[in-house]
């Protein structure tokens, strides 16, 4: 084998280097450059180092717990001031650490930011590489290729420059990026490795900024709107209202108004999924905008209604057994007025209240309010068939349980109040005649009459329907899926594409016969880079076949078959 001139050669590390664009890691500061500077160099060299960057993906997780555990001022008050109010120790700790409001706190943030930084310090540079790399060449081949972990040699009567292009061709074919360097072809495939390594950090950063988006200048709230009422899209018409820390009230809220035409629920009447909903939707007409056409939908669970990004869910459903209330002269003071009832199981049994707070006087004339406990089937069992519990969903026989309170409903003390709940602290009973609280279950049609003269309430024949509804708006979740995906497409390519070099030699030797040898590396060790090697082998002695031993005697030579030698270490034809 002919010397070649070692501008053309290329060291081990050369040959090696550049396989990943991962960036080196500093563990302590420069002492001879000891300072503020060389410290501030090598902190942020850890902060975009991948180490932590998976550090800080994994605390970030950790945060996100609490948030999931504890209640969130952001999302329920009532359940942040209920628990404050059960635990006189922790609720002031956990206020302190800020972990009712925890992806607003200062230490979430500070996790949130740090990630973005080490990402964005640590793709910059890779892209920068990475980039470098893609506009240069292969490096040449090393001078010891049999040093590599994949090699093959033998020798051949074709020329080397045959060799080379043949070899050239045949890598190009392959979709390796090949060149001729002194004797040998360089060529590199797997790219795409390094592309799947910054899809999967860039897409992180898209689904972290979608994230961020969704929960700062998101809007969430619920709305129970009965059959035929309405609902217009304004702060005040919401049951319940949550937005993230930026969200503006008064831009925010899309215009957009709905009437609630009619529900309709039909369930499994036998069978192993008895009271299954079969049909469960929801049939409005909606505007867009102030003066906007009337249009009609059909709202089903997971098909919501999307007016201008803003999204309408149909969360639930239950009933509103309608009451007319008289006062101790006879006068109506509540006229068939529906009240909805929340469901405490799947078979709609419900709860609630029913209060009556303005317009009620007694036979003498003063003043109170009234207020009612209300229990309610739509499938009663039937007397002495066990509990007041439904059983089933479907308005088959509906029965309404009351009991009677009077005095002062405390909704005048500014405080707020929970409106399915009757707070009986400023009540009094109303008493039977042995002594006990006044309660009767009603049939549709029938009036319980309260005690000396105080009045009556009936439970009118109609039972109206409500139904909930979820409307939310939550940019940024289009990029946070799309980030997802990403982040997964390009963890796939980065840990199933192996980016490998080949280099393929061809020297004349001083009897005139061409040496040729080939040699594989990959970033990695894989049983996959000799089986590979081995296959070019094959296909580059199809050119190039193995010369006659000339060791072996002449009338031997003459009888023998032309073979290769075999490929050493580990690389396989």
């Amino acid at each position: 084998m002919s010397k070649t001139n070692a501008p053309e050669e290329a060291t081990e590390q050369e040959a090696s280097a550049q396989l990943s664009t991962a960036p080196q890691e500093d563990r302590t500061p420069n002492t001879a450059t000891f300072g503020v500077v060389a410290w501030a160099r090598w902190f942020w060299r850890q902060l975009t180092s991948m180490r932590v960057a998976l550090i800080l993906l994994f605390l970030l997780s950790l945060a996100a717990i609490p948030g999931s555990l504890i209640p969130q001022s952001g999302t329920d008050q009532m359940k942040v001031d209920a628990f404050k109010k059960a635990h006189d120790v922790l609720g002031p700790a956990y206020d302190k650490l800020g972990l009712f409001h925890v992806y607003s706190s200062v230490w979430f943030s500070a996790i949130y930011i740090l990630l973005f930084v080490s990402l964005i310090g640590c793709i910059i540079p890779r892209t920068w590489q990475f980039v470098g790399q893609l506009r240069g060449r292969p490096p040449g081949a090393p001078k010891r290729l049999d040093r590599m972990p994949a090699y093959a040699t033998w020798r051949t009567e074709t020329g080397a420059d045959e060799v080379r292009d043949a070899a050239l061709t045949m890598l190009k074919k392959r979709r390796y990026r090949a060149h001729v360097s002194g004797s040998a072809v360089a060529a590199e495939k797997g790219y795409l490795r390094e592309v799947g390594n910054l899809v999967f950090h860039i897409s992180l950063i898209v689904m972290l900024v979608g994230f961020a988006t969704g929960q700062l200048f998101k809007s969430d709230g619920t709305k129970l709107v009965l059959e035929g009422d309405g609902f217009a899209n304004t702060l005040s018409q919401y049951d319940d209202f949550s937005s993230g820390n930026l969200f503006d009230q008064d831009t925010g809220l899309e215009p957009f108004s709905f009437t609630l035409k009619d529900f309709t629920g039909t369930y499994e009447r036998s069978g192993p999924n008895k009271g299954t909903a079969r049909t469960y939707k929801a049939d409005v007409v909606y505007s867009e905008g102030a003066d906007g056409k009337e249009k009609k939908a059909t709202i089903k669970v997971n098909e919501p209604l999307k007016i201008n990004g803003t999204k309408i869910f149909l969360s639930g459903h239950g009933y509103a057994p309608v009451v007319t209330v008289r006062d101790g002269k006879g006068n109506i003071v509540s006229d068939h007025t529906p009240v909805p009832l929340l469901p405490i199981d799947s078979n709609q049994t419900s709860t609630g209240a029913v209060k009556i707070m303005d317009g009620y006087r007694d036979k003498d004339g003063k003043k109170e309010q009234l207020g009612f406990n209300a229990f309610f089937v739509p499938t009663f069992a039937g007397s002495g068939k066990g509990d007041m519990f439904s059983q089933f969903p479907a308005l088959d026989f509906p029965v309404l349980a009351l009991s009677a309170y009077h005095g002062s409903l405390g909704v005048d003390s500014g405080l707020p109040q929970n409106v399915y709940q009757l707070d009986t602290t400023n009540m009094k009973q109303f008493k039977d005649s042995k002594g006990d609280l006044l309660k009767k279950r009603l049939l549709p049609g029938e009036t319980m009459k309260l005690p000396n003269g105080a009045g009556s309430i009936t439970f009118e024949k109609g039972v109206q329907e409500w139904a909930t509804f979820e409307i939310a708006k939550q940019p940024g979740t289009d990029w946070a899926l799309i980030g997802a995906i990403g982040a997964i497409a390009g963890l796939v390519g980065s840990l199933f594409i192996q980016r490998r070099r080949v280099w393929v030699r061809a020297t004349t030797g001083d009897d005139g016969v061409t040496v040729v040898e080939m040699a594989g590396l990959g970033r990695s060790e894989s049983a996959k880079l000799p089986e590979e090697l081995g296959a070019l082998v094959d296909k580059v002695h199809a050119h190039a076949p193995s010369a006659p031993d000339p060791s072996e005697d002449s009338a031997d030579s003459e009888n023998s078959e032309t073979t290769a030698v075999p490929a050493a270490e580990g690389a396989e034809k």
